[in-house]
């Protein structure tokens, strides 16, 4: 038997999406501290985000100053987006990683 999830009718055994989209997405983004690291965090998120305002971005050292953490908050579109995302951050081989 079918389950009705927001007016969808999903097949058989298919779980509802745990996300529906568009959304607010907060991401946390970790690598070392270094002077341009959140510049090259808020210039990839600006690639897939396209009203995404760079302003809202925090940022914190870890207690010893090693590592950064930064803080954005998108409209995330969709899946594909957030993949692509995370896949530009992983590929700077700056950030250690994205909660």
């Amino acid at each position: 038997m079918s389950e009705i999830n927001s007016n969808k009718i999903l097949p058989d055994g298919e779980e509802p999406p745990k996300i529906e989209f568009p959304c607010d997405y907060p991401i946390k983004i970790i690598g070392d501290a270094d002077p341009d690291f959140v510049e090259l965090v808020v210039g990839i998120v600006c690639r897939h985000t396209a009203d995404f305002d760079p302003a809202t971005v925090s940022s914190r050292d870890s207690s010893k100053g090693k590592f950064r953490s930064v803080a954005v908050n998108i409209i995330a579109t969709g899946e594909s987006q957030l993949e692509k995302l995370y896949a530009d951050l992983k590929a700077t081989g700056r950030v250690k990683m994205v909660i």
